[in-house]
């Protein structure tokens, strides 16, 4: 009989062996993708807060102005430029920025911020500002009129933790408060009737503002209100302006938070007296993968010369993806810490096998089997019960991802709040299914591979007459 037909036979001689040893190898390939797809796709979720919260994936900017952010060193708006950007097969549009700091001010405080002036409709491609609008803010006032009503005990607590705070969604409002799914149809007529906030957004030519919701709070702003700017205008003018605020902006990024003004880029272009200038057009992809967005910074470097330069997300945000990187490697640290113990108990139960399998082996030995042959059909049966784990680990993995990417980890209460604190949106996503898949498996097959030697060694030097009396 062929060697791969006996060890199959063999598996299922001993099933419960058989599902003990295979277990061993699916929880180390289950616990592998998901720990490894939870890292990458959390990581994923950070870079995508800030490339569509402010920098974009790709941007073109004149060849001076990302290492002396002045307003001199912009670039005219010219059709052609848009043209030859627009002509490459992976650019769907291109959205028009004018950056520039100022001194803002309000009432008796001030702030150094940023101010963006944005095209209305095409920022929706990108960071879509009117969608992260305010929608319910948490006054001492609204949290006093919600605690009147007749509400659970946790809200309040939560309401109490998370004073001040502003939403941009209901969503987001109910997973931070830790509102449960019977309670939403009661609670949330609430929050509309005592929290919601009037938000308004800008049209091109409005002398109006959007700022910041950590900005606003600072200097005190409401829909309504006036912002005073004050700053440095194209060759050497002074530039000053007064803008009614039409709405406060909820944004994942808080470092941008607390310093955006938004103003209409035409509006923003002649308070800086740069009429018809950029500082930057974002470059709107159909396709945003790694290989596509490399593909497409080489065809436009290639074809835009001087003065004009080709930045990626990466370049613009430099310090960010050093950070997570070095959190990927400690990250890839703790993976290899999962992996050796998953080593040794994979080894653990191979042992366990060989040994309790050693008079099996010293009979059929003393019978006439080769050793050769045993050893072969050992090595089958491993790659059996290995592969069996694999696809097992895989099976069950892949709709946990699945579902772990369609429904990201949010995190509610006191953990929200400290994840705000150190900077970061409260959420955890998983990556979809991609080459991680694949090494991951790759890694758990080869500690079966290195397991399967020991039982190989062991009936190579196995003593039959001392095996059957074992």
């Amino acid at each position: 009989m062929k060697n791969y037909k006996m060890a199959w036979r063999n598996l299922w001689r001993n099933k419960r062996r058989t599902v003990i040893t295979a277990s061993s190898v699916f929880f180390a390939v289950f616990f592998a993708l998901v720990m490894r797809s939870l890292q990458l796709g959390t990581y994923d979720s950070m870079y995508k807060n800030i490339i569509e919260s402010y920098s974009g994936y790709i941007q073109v900017q004149d060849e001076d102005f990302w290492e002396n952010k002045i307003v001199d060193n912009v670039f005219k708006n010219s059709e052609e430029l848009r043209e030859k950007i627009t002509a490459d097969r992976n650019v769907e549009d291109v959205i028009p920025r004018f950056e520039s700091f100022a001194l803002a001010s309000s009432g008796s405080r001030s702030k150094g911020v940023m101010v963006m002036g944005i095209d209305p409709e095409k920022e929706k491609l990108l960071s879509d500002v009117e969608d992260k609008l305010v929608k319910y803010r948490l006054t001492d006032e609204a949290i006093s009129a919600i605690k009147s009503e007749e509400i659970p005990a946790y809200l309040e607590k939560n309401m109490d933790l998370f004073h001040g705070n502003s939403y941009s969604s209901d969503g987001r409002l109910q997973i931070e408060l830790g509102i449960k799914e019977n309670d939403e149809e009661y609670l949330m007529p609430l929050f509309e009737k005592y929290a919601s906030v009037k938000n308004g957004y800008f049209s091109m030519g409005d002398n109006a503002a959007l700022v910041g919701d950590r900005l606003a709070r600072y200097l005190g702003l409401e829909r309504g209100d006036t912002i005073i700017l004050v700053g440095q205008a194209y060759h050497g003018h002074t530039a000053a302006g007064k803008y009614v605020i039409k709405g406060i902006v909820k944004i994942p990024n808080p470092d941008i938070e607390n310093k955006i003004v938004y103003l209409p880029v035409d509006v923003c272009q002649t308070l800086y007296y740069a009429d018809g200038m950029l500082t930057s057009m974002v470059v709107h992809l159909m396709d945003d993968d790694d290989d596509a967005i490399n593909n497409t910074l080489k065809r436009l470097d290639s074809n835009i010369e001087s003065p004009y330069r080709i930045l990626g997300w990466k370049e613009m945000n430099e310090t960010l993806v050093q950070q997570l990187d070095a959190d990927n490697k400690s990250g890839i640290i703790m993976i290899g810490i999962l992996y050796l113990v998953i080593a040794f108990g994979v080894f653990g139960t191979v042992l366990m096998m060989t040994a309790e399998r050693r008079r099996e082996f010293g009979v059929l030995i003393a019978i006439g089997m080769q050793k050769t042959k045993m050893a072969g059909v050992m090595v089958y049966e491993m790659l059996y019960i290995g592969l069996l784990g694999i696809l097992a680990g895989v099976a069950i993995a892949l709709p946990s991802i699945i579902y772990g990417y369609h429904h990201p980890i949010h995190f509610p209460s006191k953990f929200a709040k400290i994840w705000e604190e150190y900077g970061f949106e409260p959420v955890m996503a998983f990556q979809w299914i991609d080459k991680y898949f694949l090494s991951q498996s790759l890694v758990v097959a080869i500690i079966v591979l290195v397991a399967v030697i020991y039982p190989v060694v062991k009936i190579r030097n196995l003593k039959e007459v001392n095996a059957i009396k074992a």
